[in-house]
């Protein structure tokens, strides 16, 4: 029996050393979270190169402008007032349509995800959408609601709406079987299972889907605003490519990308709060 124990108690600090083993290659092959800034690293270099190919003669302003050279612009743009009306308008037409998207796409997924009749009627629909790419219906819309406004934000509206539902759906029908049938034990109504079960259940999915929608609302939005627009960043875009104007272009681009890029970081915060309860519970 001396034996046998002893054996025992010689294996199990091997075990252990495997499992600290495997544990260390598992955190040598998780990249650590990099520090703020250094996300930048690559488009501060890609500026840099742009700019002095602009500097040296190896890319002429005709073909793209200098980014100090747009900055500046931009700059002038703005102490003269002709940018902000613009920018605003640009704002307006995508954070309607991604309010718009981001509510129908979640009630959409609560009524499928919820309910087979829901499920019947709604997935099919939304999935046929998916497979239509939203610029397609652009001819379609036009002959239904003319060339104004409430074309622009429908069409980012259904693109907003898509990525939306998927997505938190997804994390509806993912809901944990067991947390379903504790609701049931305690007698939850429908109304209490959505809100105390379905709803935190389904975030993870939806703020995935929601950076999704932002990202989308603002590519969408380059594309319409190129369509007999007079005010909006794209307008300003398409006035400056007539008159051979890169720096314009360039102001345009950039403003796409901050705001993009904005919003998407006001996401991430967001996420960061409201799932704070899981790094709790993790740690």
């Amino acid at each position: 029996m001396v034996d046998i124990s002893t054996s025992g108690l010689i294996r199990q600090p091997a075990r252990i050393e495997r499992r600290a083993t495997t544990g260390r290659q598992a955190t040598r092959l998780t990249p650590e979270k990099l520090p703020a800034g250094v996300r930048l690293l690559g488009p501060a270099i890609v500026l840099v190169i742009w700019e002095a190919a602009s500097r040296l003669g190896f890319l002429s302003p005709g073909t793209l402008a200098a980014p100090s050279t747009a900055l500046w612009s931009g700059y002038e743009m703005l102490m003269d007032g002709s940018l902000l009306p613009h920018l605003a308008a640009s704002a307006g037409r995508a954070y309607s349509g991604l309010l718009l998207g981001v509510v129908a796409g979640v009630v959409l997924a609560l009524l499928s995800g919820l309910t087979r009749t829901g499920e019947a009627l709604i997935d099919g629909l939304v999935q046929i959408k998916r497979a239509v790419p939203t610029l397609a219906l652009i001819p379609l819309v036009i002959i239904w609601l003319g060339i104004g406004e409430a074309m622009k934000i429908f069409l980012i509206f259904t693109a907003v709406l898509i990525p939306v539902y998927i997505n938190t759906h997804a994390a509806l029908r993912g809901i944990d079987i067991g947390h379903v049938e504790l609701a049931r034990t305690l007698g939850l109504s429908r109304a209490e299972f959505i809100r105390h079960v379905a709803l935190p259940g389904a975030l993870p999915g939806f703020f995935v889907s929601l950076r999704l929608a932002v990202a989308l609302c603002w590519t969408a939005l380059v594309v319409l605003e190129l369509i007999n627009t007079q005010t909006g960043i794209g307008y300003l875009m398409n006035r400056a490519r007539d008159w051979g104007q890169t720096e314009i272009i360039v102001v345009g681009i950039i403003i796409y990308a901050v705001l993009g890029l904005v919003s998407d970081a006001l996401v991430r915060l967001l996420e960061q709060r409201a799932l704070s309860y899981r790094r709790a519970l993790g740690s």
